[in-house]
């Protein structure tokens, strides 16, 4: 059998979405199990910053819902109602992930921490208790950035790029925002542990409800960049340079191309690429030969898995050739 032609950085891995799901589920059960027991421990001990924690924790893990819904439904074939796939549910789920992660986790810790802020009841807050469920949460929600990072490592390097830089670029909306949520799950405990101390040293409240209204900040300047990312991708979200010279060079080396001339790509889903280019063909053939020829290379583009549809067309006359400078996007 005949190996599937390589484009580049696009080849990244043989089965995204089942590492993605894999990455959503541990977190779905680091996020739950950290939710419960910050819940408990909010009751126990009063404090402002644990109540912000177990809301954003219960935030996190709603959100795995959604995430796991977005990989499913992305995941469909095309069919003839949607020739292109069903790639972009994964950024309108994900868009929802975000939005709850601002409404329930970010606005619900801010509201909490101001009440405390203007009333500053006396808790009489367990300290112990609050320190060793923000430990457990650490470490749990460590072990699942872990698997995060561990992932998008793997495809960073393939792409040649940083591990932050492709956290952010990449077209995968649910490994993004599992490394977004448990990043800033980790900052958000710091800054909990550290709201339970200076109320434990000072005697103050002021100092809790201060880490629940930074919390609540942190979660929603995570979110509206989570926010932003998917928005791109549902308004079309164009491919990188890198992948555009890989698309170039790959097309150029299919029979009967002489010259490409114009390359346009855009992500219609996770790792998955509508492609549309003019080239100049060897020879002049009759028209109804050179509409065989180019959907024979279009099928050939498509082996790739990773492009769900390739369009090819014949370049006009005045077209510039890519090498020859023309190297903007239209």
């Amino acid at each position: 059998m005949t190996k599937a032609p390589d484009l580049g950085p696009l080849a990244v891995e043989e089965n995204p979405g089942g590492d993605s799901a894999r990455t959503v589920i541990i977190a779905f059960g680091a996020n739950l199990g950290v939710a419960i027991a910050k819940s408990v421990a909010a009751m126990m001990t009063g404090s402002a910053s644990m109540v912000a924690e177990a809301a954003h924790s219960w935030a996190d893990a709603g959100n795995q819902v959604f995430l796991l819904i977005a990989n499913r439904r992305s995941a469909r074939a095309s069919d003839e109602e949607r020739p292109l796939g069903y790639g972009r549910e994964a950024y309108v789920w994900s868009l929802l992930a975000a939005v709850g992660l601002f409404v329930v986790g970010g606005t619900v810790s801010v509201w909490h921490g101001l009440t405390e802020l203007l009333h500053q009841p006396d808790s009489g807050e367990d300290y112990l208790i609050a320190y060793i469920v923000l430990a457990v949460a650490f470490v749990l929600e460590g072990t699942s950035l872990l698997r995060a990072i561990r992932q998008l490592r793997g495809e960073a390097r393939s792409y040649d790029r940083d591990l932050f830089d492709y956290a952010l670029e990449t077209s995968d909306p649910t490994v993004r925002a599992v490394f977004a949520e448990d990043s800033a799950a980790l900052v958000g405990i710091v800054i909990a542990a550290a709201g339970v101390g200076l109320h434990q040293i000072t005697g103050a409240a002021v100092w809790d409800a201060i880490g629940s209204i930074l919390v609540g900040v942190l979660l929603g300047a995570v979110a509206v960049v989570l926010v932003d990312r998917n928005r791109r991708f549902l308004t079309g979200e164009p491919g990188s340079s890198e992948l555009r010279d890989a698309a170039v060079a790959r097309i150029a080396e299919l029979p009967d191309v002489a010259t490409v001339l114009f390359v346009r790509l855009e992500y219609t889903g996770p790792k998955q690429i509508f492609l549309v280019a003019s080239v100049d063909l060897v020879g002049d053939h009759a028209e109804s030969q050179v509409a065989r020829t180019l959907r024979k290379l279009e099928r050939e583009l498509e082996r790739n898995q990773h492009i769900v549809d390739a369009v090819l067309t014949i370049a006009a006359p005045d077209r510039h050739d890519l090498d020859a400078g023309d190297h903007h996007l239209p």
